[in-house]
């Protein structure tokens, strides 16, 4: 069994932590995003296995029964989930195992592997976030405003990460995460 090299990441919605991920598992060969299970619909354009695995509530909690979660949690009337099996086939494949998550989830996590580093990815500033939100245009005023107190929420528990990234320049928090992925060392290694 390999141990996993893990890099948690976690950010309120808009402050850019997907393209981040996305970019950095695209520069580097060696590591990999996990894919969440999830009970929300799927939306137009995502595929099953590639942005979440879709399960039902009664398959989710089954899951949760049979141990099969390091982490889950109910965010938005959903489940959300990043499953053991998801974890140590990146280890297997020699790649570190990118988690977007949030600070519960990220919590547990840390308590299964104590190794696991962490990164909070801020937005430049709770104006910029809003915009960034309403630019998307895919949400209606009222769910915005539910997103900016759970932003709020997830903002103040930053503290608790290694490390606090502003995302106010992409590239550099591109290279600040590089660094991050750089001091978990080679992954899949035994140990």
């Amino acid at each position: 069994m390999h141990s996993p090299g893990i890099l948690i990441l976690s950010a309120p919605s808009g402050a850019g932590k997907t393209s981040l991920s996305q970019a950095l598992v695209k520069a580097r060969g060696d590591a990999g995003l996990t894919v969440s299970h999830t009970t929300r619909p799927r939306r137009p354009g995502e595929t099953d296995g590639r942005d979440y695995h879709f399960v039902d509530h009664d398959r989710f909690v089954q899951m949760v029964r049979d141990g099969l979660f390091v982490e889950y949690a109910e965010v938005f009337g959903n489940f959300y989930g990043t499953s053991l099996a998801t974890i140590r086939s990146l280890a297997d494949a020699g790649k570190h195992a990118l988690l977007e998550i949030d600070w519960q989830g990220a919590r547990k996590v840390r308590q299964k592997y104590p190794g696991a580093r962490s990164v909070f990815i801020m937005p430049p500033s709770r104006d910029i976030l809003e915009q960034r939100l309403r630019d998307r245009g895919q949400d209606s005023d009222a769910v915005i405003e539910k997103r900016m107190r759970e932003a709020d929420s997830e903002m103040s528990h930053r503290h608790e990460y290694d490390r606090v990234i502003v995302n106010d320049d992409f590239e550099r928090a591109l290279g600040d995460l590089n660094d991050m992925l750089e001091g978990l060392g080679h992954p899949g290694r035994d140990t």
